[in-house]
């Protein structure tokens, strides 16, 4: 998966107000209509995780275990699709197994949701 860089592409996801929420996390989403070639994938992760969070070390390690799971429940996403996870200050304290379940549930939410539309 790709990531968000530039603060024009979050402020873009962002905006759009889409979002699915877990107890822990809240994931918004943006389906691009980048149709043009359809051999390629372009699904892209960012991730906000804020000081509210918790210190540094905390911080990190809260980013290493959404890039993990982001990673595995990938597939789940439409082809074009911006998503940035924000960490509510309880995904500091809970376990990688609740967070799995959630970004699972939650990948699954979009998919459902952008194939409505």
């Amino acid at each position: 998966m790709e990531r968000l860089k530039s603060h024009r592409d979050f402020v873009n996801v962002l905006k759009r107000r889409r979002k699915v929420g877990g107890r822990d996390i809240v994931v918004h989403y943006l389906v691009t209509g980048d149709t043009q070639d359809d051999q390629t994938v372009s699904r892209r992760l960012g991730l906000a995780v804020s000081k509210s969070v918790g210190k540094a070390v905390t911080r990190n390690t809260v980013k290493r275990r959404f890039r993990v799971l982001a990673g595995t429940y990938e597939h789940n996403l439409p082809a074009h699709c911006d998503i940035v996870l924000r960490a509510k200050p309880s995904a500091a304290s809970a376990s990688f197994q609740s967070l799995d379940d959630q970004i699972a549930r939650a990948f699954d939410t979009v998919a459902r949701k952008a194939a409505q539309v």
